[in-house]
Formats: structure tokens, C-alpha cells, sequence
């Protein structure tokens, strides 16, 4: 059973779940990993979906809500903030780093969806993160909130919202995945947030509308090329609707990385299918165990 924990992060207190293997030998201290889910996301998604295979694989991984999201504090609630989530994963390295079953020196990120922008962009700071993985990652948010035809609508509406708030305390939330979409990779989204693929009750269907004008300021580009000498995985469907942005990721990161595309697999099927969970998760624990140097610690 994964063990129940908190942390604080920006004064709110962080609810997750920590996933440790089934049997460790006596004094034997493990890996530690922080799974970072997709944008809107909450630790009974994808996070847990990486997590129970990684503690499977003699990993202890965490699954978290971050701030504003599922059962962690923060007001208002949905409010996608790249830097507040990059807070957030700081904060869960440390928790990681303190736990007396998990090796300090031996500490790893996994970030699918906008976690695979953020988890490489909290690892250029956070040197205690020792190697990446990405999967399916978003990376470049601003380029995707610009690619759209009333950007600029969208952040007037940004800052009309932050008026109201002020004014009413009443913060305004937009939908997630909206009806009549017929974009592609929201379409497809729907199959996964909608239906009974999501396994977690607590995913709210919304986002604070000014979250906008927060992630047009974020690229996890802008930085890449200041990762190394981290060590970076980036795994994408050939299939994915965002291959572009693991593309570029490894494109302008620098030093040791790798680009694996696995034949077939759109976005959202490495969310939960196993058909391509498993080989992305076989293909972290291969990157993972020549690139996470054991430590000889004993507790």
C-alpha cells in the first residue's frame, strides 16, 4: 500500500502518495523519484500510473496533488502556475531527500504532459535531481497559448479576472476541456479525463482563468540548454500530437540525453495504456539505473 504523506511548499500544505517497493533488502536505502502529472492533473492520474510501475521496479516514487489542485491547500483553486509547480517539485525533492528509506544521492524526476516541462525546468535549478525522464511532454506552453488566433483576448480576459476577484473575492474559472472543441488533442483528452480511464474523483474539469497569463511566461526552452550535465530521457509516441515538443526539448537541451519514440502511441495513450505505459517505464528504469549511481547507505 502506498504510504500517505504531506509536505509544505509556499505555505500550503502538499498531500501525496509515496510508492515503495514491495521488499528492500535490511539498511538498504532506494532511488527516489518525483512523478510531476500533466496540466489540471491530480495524483491518482498518470502520476500514480508511473509510480506503481517505478516502486515495482525498486523505486520509491511520489504521486502528489500539487498547490490549488485535488486534496493540497491553495486559493483559488485550478490555478495552473508553472513557477508555483516548479515550487512544488522542489519542495517534494526534499521531502525525498529526508525520507530515511530513500537515498538522497539517488533522487530522479519523471514529468509527463506539462510535467515534462516542468520537471526538466525545476532540475535546472535543483541540482539534488540527479537524471530526467519525460513523457509526452509539453514543453513549450507560450508557443502553444500564442499559436492560438485571440491570445491577446485571452490575457485582457486574464486581467479582467484578476479585477473581479479583487472586487468580489469570486475567482473565475474556465473549463479544462470545453464542449465543442474539435481540436485533436483536446478530443482525445476528453476519452481520457472524461470517461472512466480518470481514476481520480477529485479532477476538476476547470482552470483558473488567469493561470493564462502566467503560462504564456513559461518555456521550459528557454532553459533547456541549461540542464546538463543532468541527464535527459525524452519519450514521445510517433504518433503523439505534441511530438514537436519532445522534439525540441531534446533539440536544444546539451550534454547527455536521448530521444526515445515509441512507434504508434498518441498523447494521451501514455497516460494509462499499458500498451505504451510499459515501454516508456522500462525505458526510464534502463536510463534510470545507468544514469542514478548507487550509493553504498545504510540507514
Amino acid at each position: 500500500m502506498p504510504e500517505d504523506i504531506t509536505f509544505t511548499s509556499s505555505g500550503n500544505q502538499i498531500v501525496g502518495q509515496l510508492h515503495l517497493p514491495a521488499e528492500t533488502q535490511s539498511g538498504q536505502r532506494v532511488p527516489g523519484v518525483v512523478v510531476v502529472g500533466p496540466a489540471s492533473s491530480v495524483k491518482g492520474q498518470a502520476p500514480t500510473v508511473y509510480a506503481e510501475r517505478l516502486a515495482a521496479l525498486g523505486y520509491g516514487a511520489l504521486a502528489f496533488d500539487h498547490s490549488t489542485y485535488g486534496e493540497s491547500e491553495g486559493w483559488p483553486r485550478s490555478d495552473e502556475d508553472p513557477f508555483a509547480k516548479i515550487e512544488d517539485i522542489k519542495n517534494a525533492v526534499t521531502f525525498l531527500a529526508g525520507h530515511d528509506e530513500l537515498d538522497a544521492d539517488q533522487l530522479a524526476a519523471v514529468g509527463i504532459c506539462a510535467g515534462g516541462g516542468y520537471a526538466p525546468a525545476a532540475a535546472v535549478a535543483d541540482r539534488r535531481i540527479k537524471t530526467v525522464a519525460t513523457v509526452s511532454a509539453i514543453t513549450n506552453l507560450r508557443g502553444t497559448i500564442k499559436a492560438t488566433d485571440d491570445w491577446r483576448s485571452i490575457m485582457l480576459a486574464a486581467g479582467k479576472a484578476r479585477e473581479e476577484y479583487a472586487r468580489s473575492g469570486r475567482p473565475v474559472h474556465v473549463p479544462f476541456l470545453a464542449d465543442g472543441e474539435l481540436d485533436v488533442w483536446r478530443e482525445n483528452g476528453k476519452k481520457f479525463y472524461l470517461t472512466d480511464r480518470n481514476k481520480d474523483a477529485n479532477w476538476r474539469n476547470e482552470t483558473l482563468l488567469w493561470s493564462y497569463d502566467k503560462m504564456i511566461q513559461f518555456s521550459a526552452i528557454d532553459t533547456a540548454d541549461l540542464l546538463t550535465p543532468t541527464p535527459l530521457l525524452v519519450i514521445a509516441g510517433s504518433k503523439a500530437e505534441t511530438l514537436e515538443h519532445s522534439e525540441l526539448l531534446y533539440e536544444r537541451a546539451q550534454g547527455l540525453k536521448e530521444l526515445e519514440v515509441i512507434d504508434g502511441g498518441m498523447h494521451f495513450d501514455f497516460y494509462d495504456r499499458p500498451h505504451y505505459v510499459d515501454p516508456a517505464v522500462a525505458k526510464i528504469n534502463e536510463f534510470f539505473t545507468r544514469h542514478l549511481q548507487p550509493q553504498a547507505v545504510s540507514a
